[in-house]
Order: C-alpha cells, then structure tokens, then sequence
C-alpha cells in the first residue's frame, strides 16, 4: 500500500514538471561545449600552473641495483 502512494506521489511530481521540450535540442550542444571547454581549461592549468608533481613511470630512469651474491659460510 505505502509503495503505491509513493509512486503515485512521484508521478504527480512528473506531471506539474514546467521544462521545456525543446530545451535539449535547443541548448544542448552549447552546454556540451562550453563544458568541454571548461574542462580542459581548468586541466590545463592544473597541469600547468599549480607544480603538482605527477608520479610518472619510472621506467628508464631507475637503475636497479646489482646483484648481491648470498654470503657462503
């Protein structure tokens, strides 16, 4: 009985909704590329400005060390 009043709740919700139809082909290509946009402007200065050092592989540039022989006694 209480999961019927709430669907019934959510669906009056629904219909009172006052967005446009349109609004999506209207706005949403603009909306995608400004936040694009936005995105890679605050990564790039992030990446540029802020000195984040950035753990990159140490592949190539750590030498391991040479190998011990065990001690015979």
């Amino acid at each position: 009985m209480f999961l019927f009043r709430k669907s019934q709740a959510v669906r009056q919700v629904r219909h009172g909704s006052n967005v446009r139809q349109d609004f999506h082909s209207k706005y949403g290509n603009g909306l995608m590329i400004g936040g694009a946009l936005f995105s890679t402007a605050v990564w790039a200065y992030v990446v540029t400005q802020t000195g984040i050092t950035w753990n990159l592989s140490p592949v190539g540039k750590v030498m391991p060390k040479p190998w011990r022989e065990a001690e015979e006694e």
